[in-house]
């Protein structure tokens, strides 16, 4: 039996959960979020607690189950207290700023780089050098981040490009000299 998927998930004060068949829809505080479960698991509300269940132990159910606990867990987080990625800019002369909602990149190029936040996604900055990917969906804060990040890779020289916070970034040695 997976360990993960077996587990209950507790639904806090504030966040509804409605299972239709195989849609499940969580409201909470900050929104709304709906998830289609694949067909074989079952997801169940019972006393204030989500359960999710698999009909039989084939391969495809084994690995469904703990997914689908992890992405109803995931969205019961999202709607509660949401989620956060942090940017960081490094490098000479390379600077964010803030256009509305939008943020304008200054990577080396010869034109700045503007990019519109997804739908449900918030961009801020901090200094000139550090950006904020905010929402309620796990998945596509990851994905927005991943996007802004693949603009301009850090890379292994000198480090310089767009990493996450915290990324740690293996440098290479540059040429050597005779």
């Amino acid at each position: 039996m997976s360990r993960i998927g077996r587990l209950p998930i507790d639904i806090p004060a504030g966040v509804t959960v409605a299972v239709d068949g195989q849609q499940v829809q969580v409201k909470g505080p900050k929104g709304e979020l709906n998830l289609v479960v694949s067909r074989p698991i079952e997801v169940k509300v019972e006393e204030n607690q989500v359960l999710v269940t698999r009909p039989d132990d084939e391969r495809e159910s084994r690995s469904l189950h703990g997914l689908t606990r992890t992405l109803i867990s995931n969205n019961i987080i999202g709607v509660t207290q949401g989620y956060t990625k942090g940017l960081e800019v490094v490098g000479t002369g390379y600077r964010v700023a803030q256009k509305g909602s939008n943020i304008e990149f200054a990577l080396g190029f010869s034109h700045p780089v503007l990019v519109e936040p997804p739908a449900g996604i918030a961009f801020t900055v901090e200094g000139n050098n550090k950006v904020t990917v905010s929402g309620i969906d796990k998945q596509a804060v990851g994905e927005a981040a991943a996007n802004i990040r693949k603009i301009r890779k850090p890379e292994p020289y000198k480090g310089k490009g767009v990493r996450y916070a915290g990324e740690v970034v293996r440098r290479k040695a540059g040429k050597s000299g005779k």
